[in-house]
């Protein structure tokens, strides 16, 4: 029912931890194989992330390990929240999500700032967007979004009237009426030249879409068809809508190929890119919540072994063909 604009996806984040009450001594469930802001927006505002690793292959948050944390932890009444990220374009299990936050009575904050556009079908035939189950949803506007502006954006969206209204006034240092402030907040506010430009794209956001899921089954067939199957796994062509391909993020089957495979690619004039090459739980920052390498086996292995193959809409199958012929010639070798 709501939506409201601020200035980035960070911001979205962290304006919502706050709007949920998630404060000092509270814990909040995430994902160590994500962009930073995730975690950073619990704790700009005090509290704890608990990282679980995420599943193979997609790497979103594993679900049957978050509810074994919720059942288990020593401390499990203080965790508060959940923030899933529906990383590169594909949707975490919508339906589990919303189980999981009726049986243990956590808020969810859906982290879709990749994912705009994708859809998650339930048992009942009933399709649903990811960003719009949750508590409270985030997207980001981003230049290199799905649906991007031409400078920073954000906006966090839920049907909770109250909610809505303190992250309006969040976002105009905690005022609801000019100079009189409620509580601390944030200069958050969506740029007009940003929204203006986002109205525009907007209409055409199904069509970029559509487009990004045509070149992820080029990709898909371009790989079978130079037997390169041995060497990589990739995500699979999905018609639904379920992956919106963000980022076409393949996973090499030997590591030690990554970055031999990236440095091939570049001096073919192909650009590529590592997504998280250090897992959350082991930057500098978090050190003090205690976590070691080995912990996350799923996340660290995908910090390892994947690759960002270019993907945009206007990207043409001829250039496709070049790309995959590129990698065969590396395997090659």
């Amino acid at each position: 029912k709501y939506a409201i604009g601020v200035a980035n996806g960070s911001d979205a984040l962290r304006i919502s931890v706050q709007a949920l009450g998630i404060k000092e001594g509270d814990y909040v469930i995430t994902t160590p194989y994500t962009f930073f802001a995730t975690a950073s927006a619990i704790v700009l505002n005090g509290a704890t992330p608990i990282f679980v690793d995420v599943e193979d292959k997609y790497y979103n948050l594993d679900l049957d390990k978050v509810e074994d944390l919720l059942e288990n932890h020593p401390e499990k009444e203080k965790i508060k929240a959940i923030i899933p990220v529906h990383l590169f374009g594909k949707t975490v299990d919508l339906e589990r999500l919303e189980k999981i936050r009726e049986n243990y009575n956590v808020k969810i904050i859906e982290d879709a700032a990749q994912s705009i556009g994708s859809v998650w079908q339930y048992k009942n035939g009933e399709r649903k967007f990811s960003g719009s189950i949750g508590d409270l949803g985030i997207f980001s506007f981003f230049p290199t979004k799905n649906l991007g502006g031409y400078g920073d954006g954000g906006m966090v969206v839920t049907n909770d009237a109250v909610l809505a209204d303190r992250i309006r006034k969040l976002r105009v240092h905690g005022a609801a009426k000019k100079y009189y402030h409620d509580e601390v907040g944030y200069n958050s506010r969506l740029d007009e030249v940003q929204a203006a430009i986002l109205r525009i794209k907007l209409n055409n956001l199904d069509e970029y879409i559509d487009k990004r899921i045509k070149k992820a089954k080029n990709y898909e067939e371009l790989f079978e068809l130079h037997n390169l199957n041995e060497h990589l796994s990739y995500p699979a062509y999905f018609n639904d809508r379920t992956h919106v391909y963000h980022q076409y993020v393949v996973t090499l089957n030997n590591p030690k190929d990554r970055d031999k495979l990236k440095k091939f690619l570049e001096n073919k004039g192909v650009g590529t890119s590592i997504y998280y090459p250090l897992g959350l739980h082991l930057q500098k920052s978090f050190e003090n919540l205690g976590y070691k390498e080995g912990d996350f086996p799923v996340a660290e292995n995908a910090s390892k072994s994947t690759i960002a193959l270019p993907m945009f809409p206007e990207l043409t199958k001829k250039e496709q063909e070049y790309v995959v012929k590129c990698i065969k010639e590396f395997f090659s070798n």
